[in-house]
């Protein structure tokens, strides 16, 4: 038995079998590239799923970690420590907000902003008590807690978890003839990905966010887009809102924030959103501890430059051209995304998804499946051209057969 066999016949005899992962034991990394417990080396071109935009150990963010791992890592919000209102201000800046609520993971983030949407719809809109109604767009994934999967159309992720949290209501993503019918008086939120991760990077049609902005504030309903996949440069903007000049009244932020070092994540929005909550209405623990506002000011400055943005925008212009190419045969069905981010749809005739990543994973790349036959491309935006281009030819390799 191999050192890879036996770590993975060992974690599942004694994990939870919640995850399917590739057969690959990774011992360490750096940039673009992880390396296994026997040496093999791969190309990363998931990223874990953006929390890795800045590739794996970037000097500056182990940097800010070092620092402040010999300072202070933990102080619970009980007191204050002197990262936090440099953390704040920063993400605020950042989104063009004036209140930031941290939290850990993205998961927590998403039911933030759940309760913030129901609390701002009690105590400013004016929505009767326990009455409040969120819109959710089909084939989302904001989470895996009990209220998220409540929303979610996944039979997977919902199944046997029953009963489900009530007070939301789930459209066509895309169908603005739905939302609009969807919005009532008692709505206080729509909660939408700019673009669908999960679902297969999924762009919606040109002018469904404008309208959506346009909708909401004229119903006074809160517009929530979760970036926490899609944003701070996944798409060659630091929101992938941006595209379509759209600034929703709320930011939900994760996975990149916290530059694959510590979970970070934050609900962003106006002083009139955030500021219904009152000391001990809401919190957690570990959130905005002094490590992860280390961590996140650092991503925070390297985004003020763009640079990342822009690579991401370059490549990504590269990385669509040379998959829509493949088009054209028979093995690509469509692709679609935008930025560093693709989802490519493979022929069945081809194999599943999961069949075509354990056979590029033979040939050194790293990428994943979702819904049977879509493999999705997330490449870290530090990558090089080159590295992307011999990524790309393993690609064609497995579909040449």
């Amino acid at each position: 038995m191999t050192a890879s066999e036996h770590a993975i016949a060992t974690a599942e005899a004694y994990s939870a079998h919640n995850y399917h992962p590739l057969p690959v034991v990774v011992a360490t990394a750096e940039g673009s590239w992880m390396t296994d417990v026997e040496g093999r080396r791969y190309l990363d071109l998931l990223a874990g799923y953006s929390a890795l935009n800045f590739g794996h150990g970037n000097r500056r963010l182990i940097a800010a970690a070092k620092a402040q791992l010999e300072r202070v890592t933990l102080t619970s919000r009980a007191f204050h420590h002197d990262r936090f209102a440099d953390f704040c201000t920063g993400v605020a800046e950042l989104c063009g907000m004036e209140m930031v609520l941290p939290m850990n993971t993205g998961a927590e983030a998403v039911e933030t902003a759940v309760k913030t949407a129901r609390k701002w719809g009690y105590r400013i809109k004016g929505v009767p008590d326990n009455m409040a109604k969120i819109v959710v767009a089909g084939n989302n994934f904001h989470g895996r807690t009990t209220t998220v999967i409540s929303f979610s159309t996944d039979p997977e992720a919902r199944a046997d978890y029953g009963p489900y949290t009530p007070g939301f209501e789930i459209v066509p993503y895309g169908d603005l003839t739905a939302m609009e019918a969807a919005l009532t008086e008692n709505t206080v939120a729509v909660l939408l990905e700019p673009i669908q991760g999960e679902a297969g990077v999924l762009v919606p049609p040109p002018g469904y966010l404008p309208a959506v902005r346009r909708l909401t504030r004229e119903r006074n309903v809160l517009f929530m887009a979760d970036e926490i996949q899609s944003g701070l440069g996944r798409t060659g903007r630091t929101f992938a809102c941006e595209h379509e000049d759209v600034v929703p009244d709320v930011y939900i932020l994760g996975k990149a924030l916290g530059g694959g070092i510590v979970p970070v994540s934050a609900v962003v929005s106006s002083r009139e959103v955030l500021g219904v909550f009152r000391p001990g209405e809401h919190g957690s623990t570990f959130g905005g501890n002094p490590l992860a506002c280390a961590v996140a000011l650092e991503v925070v400055d390297m985004l003020r430059t763009g640079e990342y943005q822009q690579r991401a925008a370059e490549l990504g212009e590269h990385l669509h051209r040379e998959l829509g190419a493949l088009t054209g045969g028979d093995a690509v069905e469509a692709v679609r995304g935008r930025g560093l981010w693709a989802g490519v749809d493979i022929s069945p005739a081809y194999g599943t998804g999961r069949a075509i990543s354990e056979r590029m994973m033979e040939r050194g790349v790293l990428v994943k499946d979702t819904h049977g036959s879509t493999i999705r491309f997330a490449p870290p935006l530090v990558i090089t051209k080159e590295d992307l281009d011999w990524g790309l030819d393993q690609l064609r390799a497995v579909l040449a057969g």
